[in-house]
């Protein structure tokens, strides 16, 4: 009994790397520039109760951070007061503010949902040449294809972030997965 739950454990696990692997790698564009502000990483906030950033902000914080190249770079963190009193980018911007981060970093405070991330983010974004969204990587793919329909011009600007690691968050991977799957189903009919 033991050996079939670890099988079947292994299998699911497996099946969850893979997806999300998968994801952090699709809807990316096919021309990002090389003449304009350098790139932009967009951080899509998640529903925060609290003065301070939650957990998953706090982790795709540091995804953001590890995703940003050399050179010109902004984070632009993406959230308003969904959860709580304070806007979810403003507690992302105090948390890497408090972790020694001192690149440039533009807030969206406005957004209450997914597309409105994307739709807030497009004129803080406009002008870079490319463009990392940074969330678990089937979330962040969904807010790729909602550029992708807003904006195609930008989303040819779309370059693979790293918010993807093996092994990072193998207990909750398989619930990402079918959730972010169930929701990218809805959103391509």
């Amino acid at each position: 009994m033991l050996r079939r739950f670890l099988l079947l454990f292994v299998a699911l696990a497996g099946w969850a790397e893979w997806e999300h692997w998968r994801s952090s790698r699709r809807g990316m564009g096919s021309r990002p520039g090389t003449s304009g502000t350098g790139e932009a990483v967009v951080v899509l906030g998640y529903r925060n109760r609290g003065s301070r950033a939650n957990f998953v902000n706090r982790w795709r914080v540091r995804a953001a951070v590890r995703s940003q190249a050399p050179g010109p770079s902004r984070l632009v963190l993406c959230g308003g007061a969904v959860g709580g009193p304070e806007p979810e980018a403003a507690l992302m911007a105090r948390y890497v503010r408090s972790h020694g981060y001192r690149g440039s970093l533009v807030l969206e405070t406005e957004s209450r949902s997914t597309w409105e991330n994307v739709l807030h983010a497009t004129p803080l974004i406009e002008d870079a040449d490319r463009i990392k969204i940074v969330s678990d990587p089937l979330h962040a793919e969904k807010a790729r294809l909602y550029l992708r329909k807003h904006r195609p011009d930008l989303a040819e600007r779309l370059v693979p972030a790293r918010d993807y690691r093996f092994g990072e968050w193998t207990a909750v991977k398989p619930v990402l997965a079918v959730l972010g799957k169930r929701s990218l189903r809805r959103l391509r009919r």
